[in-house]
């Protein structure tokens, strides 16, 4: 019997909410403890033994440590072998996971411009021309997410996989957030539509939250 899964990291971080909407898709039972801003501070010793940069959130798997969150999407899949999430065909897997490196490495900059500066007002992402661009590369992103969905209902094809979360949750803050202009999008918004028929997606993405 394996051992129950414990992920630390608290429940309303971006990166956390994320590895419980997985931990639901698959059904799978699991400990969840709030470590983070506004709890147990992730600079206490016993959350740096697991993790010596501090970030959440961290998976404990019996004696597996793992960190980053698409690092648990991935070993999470892999260890329950869903196949319809996280096929084994490199192909289609490289697929799915040029998506998830997509999101980690082009969303950044434009979430902290658009999130946490224009629509959060934190220092020191909230300067006014750093608001704009995040703003402007945010919206040309999704762009680029409503053109690969014109032919596909998912990023993966005709599935939904591991490639539709981290997708899926900054197309879930594009549409939550107030203080963005948001063209016409047909196929981005049908996407967002498919994914809020999901139970989880709906539990942990789509839940009131931005």
């Amino acid at each position: 019997m394996q051992p129950t899964l414990r992920l630390l990291g608290r429940h309303n971080a971006f990166n956390v909410r994320k590895v419980l909407w997985l931990l639901d898709e698959l059904e799978l039972p699991f400990t969840q403890e709030d470590w983070g801003r506004g709890f147990r501070p992730t600079g206490d010793p016993e959350f740096l033994a697991l993790n010596p940069l501090g970030t959440v959130p961290v998976l404990v798997d019996g004696p597996a440590v793992i960190r980053e969150s698409h690092v648990i999407l991935r070993y999470l899949a892999a260890r329950e072998a869903a196949e319809a999430l996280y096929p084994t065909p490199l192909a289609a897997r490289a697929r799915i996971e040029a998506w998830m490196d997509w999101v980690a490495y082009e969303m950044s900059m434009p979430m902290r411009g658009a999130y946490l500066g224009g629509e959060l007002g934190l220092a020191p992402w909230n300067r006014a021309s750093f608001v704009q661009l995040g703003r402007d590369e945010y919206a040309r992103r999704m762009g680029v997410l409503d053109a690969a969905l014109r032919d596909a209902p998912h990023l993966g094809g005709d599935a939904f996989t591991l490639a539709d979360i981290p997708a899926g949750f900054v197309v879930h803050r594009w549409f939550a957030m107030k203080s963005v202009e948001r063209s016409p999008m047909p196929a981005l918004e049908a996407y967002y539509a498919r994914l809020s028929e999901r139970p989880a997606f709906r539990r942990h993405i789509r839940n009131g939250l931005p």
